[in-house]
C-alpha cells in the first residue's frame, strides 16, 4: 500500500510540474525546432554563466525537458542508460540501465557508439531507442521498466548500417518508430502502454530520419524518410498513402521532414532541398514538386521554418549557414563557408540559434536580410552533435559524455 501510494504521490507530483515550456521530444513540442518567444530567455547576455556541468555518458542523443525534469539517454561503458536530473542543480533523480553491446561499422567509429535517438516523453512515460535497436517504456516518476521490445526474432538486423538515429514520436496513444536493419524493418506502431504491436507497415527498411505526424485532405499520417524513400502511411493503421522514391549514398537518409503550410521540406544527401505538396487526386493519392532549390542540401542537419523562411545548414561548400524564401525555393542568404560537419538549427522568438559540432553556440537575427551573428559562445569542450535544451533562462548543452546548464543571468 505504501509503494502504490509512493508511486501516486511521484506521478502526481510529475504531472503537477508540466510546464508550456516543455520540450519532451526530438526538436520539441512540434518537433519542428521552434522554440516559442516566451519560452526562450529574452535577451542573450555577452557571456553565458555555467550553473552546472555532469558527466552522464557517451551519444548524441539530444536531452529533453518535462514534468520539470531534464532526461537524458547515454552509453555507459557497455549499457545503454536513461537519466532523470533537476535542472535546477543537475542531480540525478533516477537512473537505469541495461546491457547493450554494439559493434560499430568502421565508417561512423569517430561517432561513437551512441545512443543516438532522442527519448520521447508522453504521460507519464519515457521512450528509448537504443543504437542496437531496443526499444523501451519507463516510468517517467520512478524511472522503473514498463516494457521493452528487441527485435532480434523478427528482422535480420535490428537498426540500419550505421545504428539506429531516429526518434521515436507518440500520438494519440501509440509509439512510432521504424524498427529494423537494412533491407528488412518496419515502420510500426506500438501501443505506448504496452509494447503491443497495433500497426506495421513494411514497405522499406529504417534510415537514420525521425518521423512526423501531419495531416492532409483530412488524414492523419506518417511522414518519414525511409531507407530508398520518402513517404507518408495512415498513422490509424499503417497504410501506405503515398511514396517518392528517394536514394542517398550508402542509404544515408537523415532529415527530419518539415511542415510548411499544406508542404513538406524535404532533403537528403547531395539532393538539394525540394517542397512536395501530396493531396488526394481521382480517388488516389499523389504527390506534386512545388519548388526546388539544388544549391543547398542538408545531410544531417534538420532546418526551422520562421514565417515565410527556411533556415538551416547546408553541407556544401564544407558547411553553410542560409536561408530561402518558401514560397519559390530562393536563397535569400548564404552564410560564410566552411562551418563545419554539422550544426543543429533551432529558432526562439527572433533569434537563430545554431550549435555546431565544435562547440561553438551561435545566436543570430531570423532574418531574411542576411546572416547576422549577435553573440558567439564557446559551449563545450568536446564535440556537440546533440540538440540543445533551450530554457527561459539559458540552454543545456550535451557534449560527448556531459550535460551543462548555462544560464544568460
Amino acid at each position: 500500500m505504501i509503494s502504490r501510494c509512493s508511486k501516486l504521490a511521484g506521478l502526481l507530483l510529475l504531472l503537477s510540474t508540466l510546464r508550456a515550456d516543455d520540450w519532451p521530444q526530438w526538436r520539441g513540442p512540434r518537433r519542428d525546432g521552434v522554440v516559442s518567444s516566451s519560452d526562450g530567455p529574452a535577451a542573450w547576455p555577452e557571456q553565458l554563466k555555467l550553473r552546472w556541468k555532469v558527466t552522464v555518458g557517451e551519444g548524441h542523443a539530444s536531452p529533453i525537458l518535462a514534468g520539470g525534469r531534464i532526461y537524458v539517454f547515454t552509453r555507459q561503458q557497455d549499457k545503454e542508460t536513461a537519466l532523470a536530473l533537476d535542472p535546477e542543480n543537475g542531480k540525478v533523480i533516477w537512473q537505469q540501465s541495461y546491457a547493450a553491446p554494439y559493434t560499430m561499422h568502421p565508417a561512423a567509429v569517430r561517432h561513437g557508439k551512441g545512443p543516438k535517438s532522442t527519448p520521447v516523453f508522453a504521460g507519464e512515460r519515457l521512450y528509448t531507442l537504443g543504437i542496437s535497436g531496443v526499444l523501451t517504456c519507463w516510468d517517467a516518476a520512478a524511472g522503473t521498466l514498463k516494457w521493452r521490445r528487441e527485435f532480434t526474432r523478427e528482422y535480420r538486423g535490428t537498426s540500419p548500417d550505421f545504428g539506429a538515429a531516429m526518434s521515436p514520436v507518440v500520438d494519440r496513444g501509440l509509439v512510432i518508430a521504424h524498427v529494423g536493419g537494412h533491407d528488412d524493418g518496419a515502420l510500426t506502431a506500438f501501443d505506448a502502454a504496452s509494447g503491443e504491436v497495433k500497426w506495421r507497415w513494411t514497405g522499406d527498411g529504417p534510415a537514420y530520419a525521425s518521423p512526423i505526424v501531419v495531416e492532409f485532405g483530412g488524414v492523419r499520417q506518417v511522414v518519414t524518410e525511409t531507407q530508398n524513400n520518402i513517404v507518408g502511411v495512415s498513422a490509424e493503421n499503417g497504410q501506405l498513402l503515398w511514396k517518392i522514391p528517394f536514394t542517398t549514398d550508402y542509404d544515408q537518409n537523415i532529415p527530419t521532414p518539415i511542415l510548411y503550410r499544406d508542404e513538406l521540406i524535404l532533403s537528403g544527401d547531395a539532393k538539394g532541398i525540394m517542397a512536395v505538396r501530396a493531396s488526394v487526386k481521382d480517388g488516389k493519392w499523389a504527390t506534386e514538386t512545388v519548388w526546388r532549390n539544388t544549391d543547398v542540401a542538408l545531410f544531417m542537419s534538420s532546418p526551422v521554418v520562421a514565417g515565410d523562411l527556411l533556415f538551416g545548414f547546408s553541407q556544401y561548400k564544407k558547411g553553410q549557414f542560409f536561408s530561402l524564401d518558401l514560397s519559390n525555393g530562393a536563397a535569400k542568404w548564404m552564410g560564410p563557408a566552411r562551418q563545419g560537419d554539422n550544426a543543429t538549427v533551432l529558432v526562439s522568438g527572433e533569434n537563430l540559434i545554431f550549435l555546431k559540432d565544435d562547440a561553438e553556440l551561435i545566436i543570430a537575427k531570423a532574418t531574411g536580410q542576411g546572416f547576422e551573428p549577435l553573440h558567439t559562445y564557446s559551449a563545450a569542450q568536446s564535440p556537440t552533435w546533440a540538440h540543445p535544451l533551450v530554457l527561459r533562462d539559458g540552454i543545456v548543452i550535451k557534449d560527448a559524455t556531459t550535460l551543462a546548464r548555462w544560464g544568460t543571468n
